[in-house]
C-alpha cells in the first residue's frame, strides 16, 4: 500500500528518556547489527534509513523530539525494524500509521 502523498506514515515511536542525540549512536550500532543495507546521519536531527528488499524504513526525528519508524508503504519490512527496536526500547507502536505531520 502507496502514501497518497508525499510524507511518510509513521507506524512507532521508541521511547527513552533523555536527549534523541544521546540515543543516536546506540540505536545505529543496534541496527547496523542486525540489517546489512544502512544509512545514518546526525546533523540536527538523527536519522537512520534501513533498505530491507523492495522496501525502506527511516528512523528518524525530523517530525519528532523522539525517533519514530517511518515509511511510504506498509509491509513486512516495517514490523521487522520494530521487532529489532523492541529487543532494546520500549516502543509505542501505533494500531493504525499515522501521516508524518499530522
Amino acid at each position: 500500500m502507496e502514501s497518497d502523498d508525499l510524507s511518510q506514515m509513521v507506524f512507532a515511536e521508541v521511547r527513552y528518556s533523555g536527549d534523541y542525540r544521546t540515543e543516536h549512536a546506540k540505536m545505529v550500532a543496534l541496527i547496523e547489527d542486525l540489517f546489512a543495507d544502512t544509512q545514518s546521519g546526525l546533523q540536527g536531527d538523527s536519522w537512520i534509513w534501513i533498505m530491507d528488499g523492495d522496501g525502506k524504513v527511516a528512523i528518524d526525528t525530523f517530525s519528532s523530539m523522539k525517533h519514530q519508524v517511518k515509511s511510504y508503504t506498509i509491509g513486512p519490512h516495517v514490523q521487522k525494524v520494530i521487532d529489532a527496536l523492541s529487543t532494546k526500547y520500549d516502543m509505542d507502536v501505533f494500531a493504525e500509521p499515522r501521516g508524518e505531520w499530522d
